[in-house]
């Protein structure tokens, strides 16, 4: 079935630049929760120099990118592994666990279901409450981890929600699950932006518990979704081993690997990254609280959810009226549990977010 219309964001340039006959290259891209400051510089300029690394296979353990890995996250060099961007490594754990009942917590990304039903699994869901505005409750969520549920998943930040959980609710929930004898998976592709990492990050925990794997990559953060680049990490060995057994070789190609471990050594470029998202984060997130005719959920990632609280607009018209503008940020009525109310958008430099902010402005506002 195609996908709507409204329902486009910056993964689909091509279909929209089709669709609206918009030059890709005119959009202002509000909807893909990418980095507005661009690739590394750092990464960009070595890239230029290496080219000639195209003409040499990569190392098959990714030894030297795996430590720079190590560094960069303080996460035990050996329960790394490292894929063709997350999805091939979400992939690669739900084949090898192969869980006959998973649950995940949504709103969410849609791959996790797409795999588990791939494996022949089956899928439940724990809605966040909008009441609670998206936090979890840990003691209903328990209470949904019966017997029967092999894989818990959940995102952090949460996408589309941006709602965070630190790690002393991570840990409850981590020894909950082990003790029920349930894999824990947490996609962690927004956790670099949050404000407060070392409290947030669920790397620490993985040197304690077996039973969790967490996944990042440079897509977001990074500004690097065309290098397809993702790592995992877990204290399970076995599991890493399986993983690596059935894993082609050489998934990622040497130009994605040595920019990858270039990028995680751009302190400059992280601080600068994290300075500027933190800025536009806090000044947007209280502009919008102000406003009455929308709902705004506290943000710790780089983009935010709000809800429209008028019923004569719909999150489909406001998309039309931005695209006309150029303008393209996320109508979220094609997660689990939201509806045609809600849209996000992110974070990108600060005259782009003020010409946004004016644009919404005068269409949900003004009446």
């Amino acid at each position: 079935m195609e996908k709507s219309k409204h329902y486009l964001h910056g993964g689909d340039l091509e279909a929209i630049e089709k669709y609206y006959g918009i030059p890709r290259d005119n959009l202002i891209d509000f909807s893909s929760n990418v980095n507005p400051l661009g690739i590394s510089p750092k990464a960009k300029k070595e890239l230029a120099n290496n080219l000639d690394l195209i003409s040499t296979y990569p190392d098959r353990k990714y030894i030297n990118l795996r430590q720079k890995i190590s560094k960069f996250t303080e996460a035990d060099f050996d329960s790394i592994i490292v894929g063709n961007g997350s999805t091939e490594l979400i992939s690669l754990f739900i084949n090898i666990i192969h869980p006959k009942k998973a649950l995940i917590i949504g709103p969410t990304y849609s791959e996790y279901e797409r795999e588990i039903l791939l494996n022949g699994g089956i899928v439940e869901y724990f809605p966040l409450k909008e009441e609670l505005d998206f936090q979890l409750d840990i003691d209903n969520l328990k209470a949904l981890l019966t017997g029967d549920i092999d894989l818990l998943v959940l995102c952090n930040p949460n996408n589309p929600t941006a709602s965070v959980l630190y790690q002393k609710e991570l840990s409850i929930i981590i020894e909950y699950c082990k003790s029920k004898n349930i894999y824990v998976m947490i996609d962690e592709t927004y956790m670099e932006f949050v404000e407060d990492i070392k409290i947030a990050e669920a790397i620490p925990l993985s040197k304690k518990y077996d039973n969790l794997i967490i996944l990042r990559g440079i897509s977001k953060f990074f500004s690097s979704p065309g290098l397809r680049f993702g790592y995992g990490i877990c204290k399970n060995k076995d599991l890493i081993d399986k993983m690596n057994e059935i894993k082609n070789p050489w998934t990622i190609n040497s130009l994605a690997a040595f920019a990858a471990g270039i990028m995680m050594e751009d302190e400059e470029y992280i601080e600068a990254t994290k300075e500027l998202i933190n800025s536009e984060r806090n000044k947007i997130y209280n502009e919008l609280r102000t406003w009455k005719n929308i709902k705004v959920y506290k943000p710790s990632a780089n983009f935010v959810l709000f809800k429209l609280l008028r019923d004569d607009i719909s999150s489909g018209e406001i998309f039309e009226k931005l695209i006309h503008k150029n303008m393209i940020i996320r109508d979220a009525g094609s997660f689990p549990f939201l509806d045609s109310r809600f849209m996000r958008f992110c974070f990108l430099l600060p005259e782009q977010n003020k010409k946004l902010l004016e644009y919404l402005y005068d269409i949900i506002e003004k009446q």
